[in-house]
């Protein structure tokens, strides 16, 4: 049987990624992945294969409330969609042929560089 404490701890993580996204939209897997890996000891390339899929519901979702409450026109943003979908794809394959640490070094520089341009 599962801990009951390690459950309402991924209830929670789950809880604040989900909180992050619809604020955010995909910038929740920015929440996701560490907390997946230091909270819940997750390997580094299990963390990112969940992030992804755990944010799409998310922002299928947060999408679906945008769009019907008039802040969003899919049509106007459809090539990004399609760019997004192609480069979800290359990536998720490009994830199992990478090996662990390189996958933490990218996303730790993209954070950085994220949340460099963020500051200025």
């Amino acid at each position: 049987m599962k801990n009951p404490l390690k459950t309402i701890v991924e209830i929670l993580t789950g809880g604040a990624v989900g909180l992050a996204s619809g604020l955010l939209g995909g910038g929740g897997g920015m929440l996701c992945v560490p907390l997946l890996e230091k909270v819940l000891k997750e390997d580094v390339k299990v963390s990112h294969a969940t992030t992804v899929l755990v944010i799409l519901p998310i922002c299928v979702a947060s999408a679906i409330v945008y769009w019907s409450s008039g802040n969003y026109d899919f049509a106007d943003n459809l090539p990004v969609i399609l760019g997004v979908l192609v480069g979800g794809t290359v990536g998720s394959f490009m994830l199992k042929n990478l090996r662990g640490k390189t996958v933490a070094v990218v996303f730790a520089l993209l954070m950085i560089i994220a949340g460099a341009r963020m500051a200025l």
